[in-house]
């Protein structure tokens, strides 16, 4: 592509960062960095592709980020799974429920995680069940 000469005035702030950063990113004259700076902008005002203008480090920090929460999150699953299979296998062993109970309980617990977005607190619980018993007498 042919190169044109232009002419632009900008602060002399500008032109100073212009003088100070242009060979430490690996451009090889000022108005080699100017491209590469307006290049980036206008990629980034019109978000054609950000891999293309976003620095290739935001992007590994936020994959990094990322990955570093999943391995918590899985983490923080696996113990409360390990909590849950302790309480089913305590009340397995001590409460004699018939499969109908069972069923019913199932039933109602499906319900209350879907009435209140997954947030069950023990207190209510009890309180639900002292109110309406879901086993038989």
């Amino acid at each position: 592509m042919a190169k044109v000469h232009g002419s632009f005035m900008i602060e002399q702030e500008v032109m100073d960062k212009v003088e100070n950063l242009y060979k430490n990113s690996g451009s090889r004259s000022k108005s080699e960095f100017v491209e590469k700076a307006i290049e980036f902008y206008s990629g980034y005002v019109t978000s054609k592709n950000y891999k293309e203008y976003f620095p290739q480090v935001v992007l590994s920090t936020f994959q990094g980020t990322l990955d570093s929460f999943e391995k918590r999150m899985a983490r923080l699953l696996f113990k409360i799974a390990v909590e849950i299979s302790v309480n089913n296998r305590i009340t397995a062993a001590t409460v004699d429920v018939t499969e109908l109970n069972l069923q019913r309980l199932r039933a109602r617990c499906v319900d209350d995680v879907k009435r209140i977005n997954g947030s069950v607190s023990f207190p209510q619980a009890v309180d639900e069940e002292l109110e309406y018993p879901l086993w038989d007498d």
